[in-house]
């Protein structure tokens, strides 16, 4: 018989969530993450209301809620007009909360549903499936090590180290750009983001707990904006708005591209959250969309494990259609953000009133 019933390589927050549910019924978890320290780097702050569902469902949402910024709206605005407002409806709330502290939130319920349920420092390097289990080989700090489960989840993210031995496409799909990124305080905060779909392209403004905001420009062509002053001076120029930076600020840059696996599953083994599909982070939605398959996924290993083979088939099906819906509304609002002349942008201004 395995060691364990799931074995879930990667403690992001979509691997953290998965491990909460199925330890909640009863089954056998073990966490293996490669890293040693938590991961602290600013990421994904948007959660919408499916998500929401679902850190409830991992005994979380309460502690989510106390924490995080409800943003109340949001609005569009172009060569400095509105052309767009909207406000969340009360039962449809969209929450606001870095991703480093919804993983801390969930590390912590992990460790009271089981304290010896994560291998820190552990680096998955091989999975060998057999008739009845996976066989998983691993470097840990202690040295290599020999485990087994009857399904493992690879939730190692985009980078993914195992996908590509599983012999599992790795597609791309419309939508890409460039985007630099900064965190700042700022006293007037509010609760409502602020899109700006400028000819010389998009500046986003979002609400964060505590009293800060976070700005996010995408790059245009040729242009190389994680220089502080480059930042600041994109901004301006583009919104309108001035912004104070401090000396020792440094944007962030990174890339947004799309991606789909061909398929999520192979035998016993199962890709979930970002190494099944990389979607524009814009709103948080690829962390949103992998929480949603979590609980979707642990429905079945619940029902099945430890008697019997999940049936994997419809969870697959429903994986890759909801990745690939996000991914086309995603293309479509990065599209709406890209540079543009004049005519383009008047037709798009359009189409947002």
């Amino acid at each position: 018989m395995p060691e364990h019933d799931v074995l879930i390589v990667g403690a992001g927050p979509v691997g953290l969530l998965l491990a909460c549910l199925l330890l909640q019924d009863g089954l056998r978890v073990v966490v293996c993450e490669r890293r040693t320290d938590a991961d602290d780097r600013t990421r994904a702050i948007g959660i919408h209301r499916p998500g929401l569902d679902a850190l409830d469902a991992a005994g979380i949402g309460v502690d989510v809620r106390s924490e995080a910024l409800r943003l109340r709206g949001g609005e569009v605005r172009s060569r400095r007009r509105t052309l767009a407002m909207l406000t969340f409806a009360p039962d449809r709330p969209v929450l606001i909360l870095p991703q480093p502290r919804t993983s801390a939130l969930l590390r912590s319920r992990l460790q009271a549903l089981s304290p010896d349920a994560t291998i820190s420092g552990c680096t998955v390097t091989a999975l060998r499936q057999a008739a009845d289990a996976v066989h998983v080989t691993a470097e840990t700090t202690e040295g290599p090590r020999e485990l087994t489960a009857s399904i493992v989840v690879v939730a190692d993210g985009v980078r993914s180290r195992l996908r590509g031995g599983l012999d599992i496409g790795w597609r791309r799909h419309a939508g890409r750009a460039a985007y630099s990124m900064l965190d700042i305080d700022d006293r007037e905060v509010g609760e409502r983001a602020v899109l700006h779909c400028e000819p010389a392209g998009l500046v986003e403004s979002f609400p964060l707990p505590d009293g800060r905001r976070r700005w996010v420009v995408r790059n245009g062509r040729g242009e190389d904006l994680r220089r502080t002053d480059d930042f600041r001076a994109a901004i301006e120029a583009r919104t309108g708005i001035g912004i104070e930076l401090p000396p020792d600020a440094e944007p962030t840059s990174f890339v947004a591209a799309q991606h789909r696996a061909t398929r999520v599953t192979r035998g016993r083994v199962v890709l979930l959250g970002d190494a099944a599909h990389e979607i524009s982070p814009i709103g948080g939605q690829g962390m949103n969309l992998g929480w949603v398959d979590a609980v979707r996924l642990a429905s079945e290993l619940v029902r099945s494990l430890p008697q019997r083979m999940p049936e994997l088939a419809r969870f697959e099906w429903h994986a890759l259609r909801s990745a690939s819906r996000a991914q086309r509304r995603s293309a479509f609002y990065m599209s709406m953000g890209a540079p543009a002349p004049m005519p383009v942008v008047r037709s798009r201004e359009l189409l947002i009133c």
